[in-house]
């Protein structure tokens, strides 16, 4: 295996922080249906007959929202308006000679390509709050917005503290 063929697997591997963020994502999947999983009323060991019926409390009234509720509205408008920052931002550090670690440069060289993979991301974080939204796990629904729009956000802050980088010069190039 060459250099250049090592070089390029070394930049198709997914970053750390993708990998630390779909492995919160499938927890936070999974752990509230684990919990769902309540039994009816338990005899104490050694006692044939039940115990006496219990008192159930009622259960305090969910939080009952439409999908496209101002509130959601606000963080969808945020998740697009992230991602724009991130598409402008990604491009810059492009012109300023960086390569992107997610995707290949090819796919961010062609804009209408690029474009359709971040209009693809809102679509898929709004997609993931109507599932939560759904599932009536409501906080999840508006965590998974303000997540993206934060990871977006800091994402494209950091493309733009990036400093330029500068090709070595060889003497004798042509």
């Amino acid at each position: 295996m060459g250099a250049n063929e090592r070089s390029r697997l070394r930049n198709c591997r997914p970053g750390l922080l993708t990998l630390a963020v779909l492995a919160a994502g499938s927890l936070l999947v999974w752990l509230p249906a684990s919990h769902a999983q309540a039994t009816g009323p338990r005899r104490a060991e050694g006692s044939s007959k039940p115990d006496a019926p219990v008192a159930r409390k009622e259960a305090p009234q969910k939080e009952e929202h439409r999908f496209w509720d101002k509130e959601n509205d606000w963080l969808f408008a945020g998740v697009g308006t992230s991602r724009t920052l991130d598409y402008f931002s990604t491009l810059n550090m492009r012109r300023c000679g960086r390569q992107e670690i997610l995707l290949t440069n090819d796919v961010l060289d062609n804009h209408a390509a690029f474009a359709a993979v971040e209009a693809a991301a809102t679509a898929v974080s709004i997609g993931a709050g109507y599932l939560f939204h759904r599932y009536e796990h409501h906080k999840l629904e508006r965590w998974t917005s303000l997540l993206h729009i934060g990871l977006a956000t800091t994402g494209s802050a950091r493309n733009y503290c990036l400093k330029t980088a500068h090709l070595a010069v060889t003497p004798n190039a042509p």
